[in-house]
């Protein structure tokens, strides 16, 4: 009864293990592939909740409970492309609007933010959230001028939330949201 007992132990805690390990890979910051079109401008654009924001505490990729992940790109219902330029991004879809730009020495400028639409305690908000003072993460482009189109790169932590309508500061997240994707062949404003 004893060698049973602890092989039922052993198994659970490697299940454990494994269900540890898999929710730390999904939150992994890693910057997308854009997939490659010869017919015109693409992007993808990610928000990666910090594991305390996931159910389970991340325990589980949100992916594998139905959870609906929360991204757009070029084919989203409403997607434009906004102003482009080597210190600024400006993308957005149906719901959706960010903007990103960095400051004279390279760093994320306090001007960034993202709104887009997420299920908070029951109820369907649009939220607007920004980076702290000093913001984590990179905005990288090329090719240099004086090509007419941009591709790059980003990852931004942004660390406060508010509900869009109302202003109101929200207590979520409870650690910093990473947004993380890439662009290929955006048309460089001409201004």
């Amino acid at each position: 009864m004893g060698a049973m007992k602890t092989s039922w132990i052993l198994s659970a805690l490697a299940l454990l293990a494994c269900l540890v390990v898999l929710g730390l890979r999904s939150g992994e910051p890693v910057a997308p592939s854009v997939p490659g079109t010869a017919r015109g401008p693409s992007f993808e654009v990610h928000v990666v909740k910090p594991l305390s924001a996931r159910p389970l505490f991340g325990l589980l990729p949100e992916n594998l409970l139905g959870l609906p992940e929360l991204r757009f790109d070029q084919a989203s219902p409403g997607a434009s492309i906004g102003s482009v330029a080597q210190d600024h991004l400006e993308l957005s879809a149906e719901d959706w609007h960010l903007f990103i730009e960095k400051d004279d020495e390279g760093r994320i400028a306090p001007g960034t933010h993202l709104v887009f639409p997420l299920e908070l305690g029951g109820r369907q908000r649009k939220l607007r959230c920004r980076p702290a003072e000093e913001a984590p993460g990179y905005f990288r482009t090329t090719p240099e001028p004086p090509s007419d189109v941009l591709d790059g790169l980003f990852l931004v932590g942004l660390a406060t939330c508010e509900d869009a309508g109302t202003g109101k500061i929200l207590e979520w997240p409870p650690a910093p949201l990473t947004v993380r994707g890439s662009f290929e062949g955006l048309p460089l404003d001409r201004r």
